[in-house]
């Protein structure tokens, strides 16, 4: 790829400082010394790049990588040609996460528009909000009244933070982001584009017909560690809170209702589409597309495949699929047993595509 001015190469970083970071070991102890600049896929890969290996079943990307570094576990290890230093890592991609965020500190969180720090002449900021040091707000952002913004935080131009929100310390809200009626914890990454607290869509029977909007008098509780992807909506709660547990993760275009319960550290994949009052656990996985049904629960380490429909609440540990989702192993057997009769159907002599 040609020279990328969006995220420049490191200075370097010596491989024996990088596997001290990393716990790995070094298959050449006399390589040291040498540096690190840049990541890239192993395919492709130079003098200066860092790469990784998951697994050995890929080897054949080695045939044209020239990497000054390799993380891999030992079997892999053997793959890889000589003259490329191997960092022996059990967890591969995991090293390689942390080695990115020693080689590209700035790609982390959204880095800010405009040059300058503080806060921007042209941004509107109440008097009566509350600013600890080294907060910056970029140009046509808007805090309202008795909104308090923790050290370090970064308000990115644009973004709206709502009157009385509470924002953490060194979190990111970015360009064009909003945030509502919401309490914010420390280290949250709030992505541009995102909703945080507009109320959710509640609505009764009117009447004559019709319907009367029901007031939505609750807050989103974004918990420390929280990451929020581009243009994902997350509603405050009706009367109660809509929660995001620490260290959880969401991807962009994801909606979230009111009184939605999430727990620690899940992974939320995008389009993913959360009704009302659902309480999830920690450790849960959903893949993309998934719709979750409102009032159910899902438990603690479940997993949910993509582009499932969840009709009812999936126990701890559970790994479902399919529309209505069940167990995956039930989904799995059905498509294929679907797949052989329709393979059959079609051979069949005389047979019609009706």
């Amino acid at each position: 790829m040609e020279s990328n001015w969006f995220f420049p190469p490191h200075p370097g970083i010596r491989l024996g400082d990088l596997a001290g970071v990393l716990g790995a070991s070094l298959s050449d102890p006399d390589a040291a010394d040498r540096l690190v600049r840049s990541l890239s896929p192993v395919y492709r890969a130079g003098e200066g790049d860092l790469c990784y290996l998951a697994h050995a079943r890929h080897g054949e990307e080695l045939a044209t990588c020239q990497a000054t570094a390799i993380l891999c576990d030992e079997e892999t290890a053997r793959l890889v040609p000589p003259g490329i230093t191997v960092l022996l890592t059990r967890h591969a991609f995991t090293a390689f996460a942390v080695a990115g965020a020693h080689l590209y500190p700035q790609a982390m969180r959204p880095e800010r528009l405009t040059a300058g720090s503080g806060v921007s002449p042209q941004a509107v900021v109440d008097p009566s909000a509350r600013l600890e040091a080294d907060v910056e707000v970029e140009a046509f952002a808007v805090v309202g009244a008795g909104a308090e913004i923790g050290r370090g935080t970064r308000i990115g131009a644009g973004a709206v933070i709502g009157p009385g929100v509470r924002i953490g310390r060194d979190c990111t809200v970015a360009t064009g982001a909003s945030v509502l009626c919401a309490l914010v914890g420390n280290h949250v990454i709030i992505h541009p584009g995102a909703r945080i607290g507009q109320d959710g869509f509640g609505n009764a029977p009117g009447p004559k017909g019709g319907m009367i909007k029901v007031v939505q008098i609750g807050r989103v509780i974004l918990q420390d560690h929280v990451e929020v992807g581009a243009n994902t909506t997350i509603d405050r709660g009706a009367m109660d809170d809509t929660v995001v547990g620490e260290g959880t993760k969401l991807d962009n275009h994801i909606q979230i209702a009111h009184n939605v319960r999430i727990g620690r550290y899940c992974g939320i994949a995008s389009q993913v589409g959360i009704a009302g009052s659902t309480r999830i656990g920690d450790g849960v996985m959903i893949g993309g597309a998934a719709a979750i049904n409102g009032h159910i629960t899902i438990g603690s380490r479940a997993q949910i495949a993509a582009m499932s429909g969840v009709m009812v609440s999936v126990g701890p540990g559970e790994r479902v699929g399919g529309i209505p989702a069940r167990p995956i192993r039930d989904f799995l057997r059905e498509a294929s047993e679907i797949a052989i009769r329709s393979g059959a159907r079609r051979t069949k002599k005389g047979a019609k595509n009706d």
